[in-house]
């Protein structure tokens, strides 16, 4: 392997391979292969032996089916039918034979094996050295891409050397549209039951490309997947249909020390980005097939050039940590749509975990990563939630809402998911997640044209949403029975997180309609019939938005009952009873003082300008003895606000728990997907943690720290339009102008001006 990939951590190897089946579909996760448009599991190719479990899936970001979800009673605007993003095809199936025997990591002697993954080029790698029970040794290596230039596209090369023999090859390559959804009736974060989503159109083959055409059962989507194999010598290819599946028989010669390979590619194409799928299939088949696949490899490795340019993030002195971090962001960009058709689900692209939905864990956790460093992908990000913007108005009207959008608390298309709607549809802030999200990319760009074009109306929405919510008590604004993001406390009054949100929500809602007002681009408030009455309700709502405050204990409570209930026993409570939600039926939890996850702490971040520094202090402390961190999302935010607050072994801790989550699978549930939102905590956890950056409308802020166990870390963002290059060291800070028009940044609540390069003494 390259040096200069292990130097940089963009490799990641694993030898000796084990074939315990907990393993295997770990490493089916782990070295999965996505480029935000499809995603194909790290299955081996020839599959395993009989009776292991597998979750053989390949998956269309935003491609979905309707399942039924029933509810014990049927009660008014109760969730009925749920999207579910679906397992379209299996063409990843190649089979070897050696003259009589086959190729199988259970049979035989595994000499050597490894599996890889190159984060500089872009792709994952499986190299396995075997022994036949006839003494025949080969090398078979096998190289996986979805490529990030053409997003339907996925290619195997798949390379066999023979080491001590000479005899007839035979490949078998399937093609398979018969396949099901993975199902655990045991685990709620995947399907419970086995369903057939998918309904056979069509199979055919053509000029030697197999196409299936499938169905879905109920939401009237189709999906065409193409794969065309090609043998990198002489020899005969024999294909044929089988129902619902295709295969191809591909006969060859091999002489000792002799390589021969098979290329296969692969396309999907579905019918929500195209009117024929079967028909763009074929076209991005012959684009697919017009150019080499090194070229592809090219055109890949550029991309990833430019991405790790953008994105770049160093940390000297830990090298586990920096390859756990760099696999992270990695997986952010695997995980990405990168249309107005998808967004980011909770397990990626990776597996069936939650069912491919889309969560508040976007735009709280992942977005801000592309806000800064990849600008254009966090403009498709607000893209997809202002397609489904009409979705979100409907939703509130089924809540009872007569004005504004109320987004779903979990979707694929844009109706909402969520059975449990104490937890889920409750979660009204995710109408301030989603409008926080948006005038994050606005601060970072200043991009007022696409907030004329899309994101005022998606601010004023969620802003109508508020006023329709909530009500005036004494003369203050409040917002009653909402659940916050600590899904061990539901149906509240007054939750803070919730309040907090809603009032930077207004705030900029009337700050978007003064500047658009004042740059002529207000076209927006005619077409959704926004008045200037109104928008004077957003403000007054806003500056009276009640907060609440407990004077004895100087924090912010949770909600106005939280500090009423009594507090959990943490202290006899057995281990093996975490996470509390599996263990303990939710009313139960309900009535203590214990939090899942960060919620007011994390308002302490998202929202710091609210609360001094005293009160922010103070309930850090509190929260941090009610919390179980059982949710993925909490341990990063717990982080940041160590950072904040100077707590620099408490920020480190938590750090380094979020971290190494997936690449070490410490919740072991790895298996069923990445824990994307986690990682997008991660990188937050460095940059806005450790480096202290807040993106605000008064402008740019830093305050680094640098963890004692580093040497030293350094990271690029983008801020309007400039490029600044950020090193902390342990005497001081290097800001960099790397290109673009000088800029005023704030470091220690000190203005510079950062013309090319500015050094600030550590803690200045």
């Amino acid at each position: 392997m390259n040096n200069d990939l292990i130097k940089n951590n963009l490799l990641y190897e694993i030898n000796d391979l084990s074939l315990d089946n907990d393993d295997l579909i770990l490493n089916e996760t782990i070295f999965h292969n996505a480029n935000g448009y499809i995603g194909v599991r790290s299955n081996f190719e020839e599959g395993y032996k009989e009776g292991f479990d597998s979750i053989r899936g390949s998956y269309i970001n935003g491609f979905y089916d309707f399942a039924e979800m029933k509810q014990a009673e049927k009660l008014c605007g109760l969730c009925e039918e749920k999207q579910t993003m679906l397992n379209v095809a299996d063409p990843q199936g190649i089979t070897v034979m050696f003259g009589n025997e086959t190729f199988s990591m259970f049979e035989g002697e595994v000499v050597e094996s490894s599996r890889f993954l190159n984060m500089a080029e872009g792709y994952t790698g499986r190299r396995v050295v075997w022994c036949s029970p006839e003494g025949k040794k080969v090398e078979i290596t096998s190289k996986r891409m979805t490529s990030f230039v053409s997003l339907p596209l996925f290619t195997i090369e798949y390379s066999v050397k023979a080491l001590n023999f000479s005899s007839d090859l035979i490949f078998e390559s399937s093609h398979i549209g018969d396949v099901k959804n993975y199902c655990n009736p045991n685990d709620p974060r995947v399907a419970g039951e086995s369903f057939d989503h998918l309904v056979p159109v069509s199979a055919d083959i053509d000029d030697g490309v197999s196409y299936i055409v499938t169905g879905t059962s109920k939401s009237g989507l189709t999906v065409c997947t193409a794969v065309k194999n090609v043998l990198m010598k002489d020899g005969a290819v024999e294909c044929a249909v089988n129902g619902h599946k295709t295969a191809a028989h591909i006969r060859t010669h091999i002489d000792e020390n002799e390589t021969v390979t098979l290329v296969k590619y692969t396309v999907f194409s579905d019918s929500i980005r195209h009117e024929d799928c079967r028909a763009d299939a074929a076209r991005e088949m012959t684009e697919a097939l017009g150019v080499s696949l090194e070229a592809h490899y090219a055109a890949q490795k550029a991309y990833m050039d430019n991405f790790w340019e953008q994105s770049m993030l160093e940390i000297e002195g830990d090298d586990d940590l920096c390859i756990a971090t760099k696999y992270n962001i990695y997986q952010l960009l695997q995980s990405v749509g990168k249309d107005e058709y998808s967004n980011i689900a909770a397990k990626g692209l990776s597996g069936e975990g939650y069912e491919g939905h889309y969560f508040w864990d976007t735009e709280m956790y992942m977005q801000p990563f592309f806000t800064l460093t990849n600008p254009e992908i966090s403009r498709s990000l607000v893209s997809y939630r202002y397609s489904i913007l009409d979705g979100a108005r409907a939703n509130a009207r089924i809540l009872g809402h007569k004005k504004g959008a109320l987004y779903p608390w979990r979707t694929i298309m844009g109706k909402e998911c969520s059975g449990y709607f104490p937890s889920g549809s409750a979660q009204y802030h995710i109408d301030g997640d989603i409008a926080y999200s948006t005038i994050a990319y606005y601060l970072a760009t200043k991009d007022l044209d696409f907030i004329a074009e899309k994101g005022a109306e998606i601010v004023f929405e969620t802003a109508r949403l508020w006023m329709d919510t909530g009500n005036y008590y004494h003369g203050q604004f409040h917002i009653n029975d909402v659940t916050g993001p600590d899904e061990y406390t539901c149906i509240v009054n007054n939750n803070y997180f919730t309040n907090a949100s809603a009032q930077y929500n207004l705030h900029w809602a009337v700050r978007f309609y003064n500047l658009l007002k004042e740059a002529g681009k207000l076209s927006v408030a005619e077409k959704i019939g926004l008045t200037e009455e109104e928008v004077a309700e957003f403000e007054k709502a806003e500056k009276n938005m009640y907060l609440p405050y407990d004077e004895e204990l100087g924090i912010n409570p949770q909600d106005d009952s939280f500090l009423h209930k009594e507090m959990w026993d943490f202290e006899n409570t057995p281990k093996d009873h975490y996470p509390l939600l599996l263990h303990y039926h939710p009313l139960y939890i309900y009535r203590y003082q214990v939090c899942k996850q960060a919620d007011t702490v994390l308002s302490h971040f998202i929202y710091e300008d609210a609360q001094d520094i005293e009160t922010i202090r103070k309930s850090f402390a509190y929260y941090e003895k009610v919390t179980t961190h059982d949710s993925s999302l909490s341990t990063c935010i717990y982080s940041i606000v160590a950072s904040k607050l100077g707590l620099a072994d408490k920020a480190y801790a938590y750090f380094g728990d979020s971290a190494k989550l997936d690449l070490f699978n410490l919740h072991h549930n790895t298996k069923d997907g990445i824990h994307t939102a986690n990682m997008g905590g991660n990188y937050m956890a460095i940059v806005y943690g450790f480096g202290g950056l807040r993106l605000k409308e008064s402008g740019l802020y830093f305050a680094p720290s640098l963890p004692k166990q580093w040497k030293s870390y350094k990271f690029k963002i983008n801020y309007e339009q400039s490029q600044i290059q950020v090193e902390v060291k342990p005497e001081e800070s290097i800001f960099s102008l790397i290109h673009g028009d000088a800029k005023t940044i704030n470091v220690y609540g000190k203005a510079y001006t950062l013309k090319d390069t500015l050094t600030v003494p550590m803690n200045a």
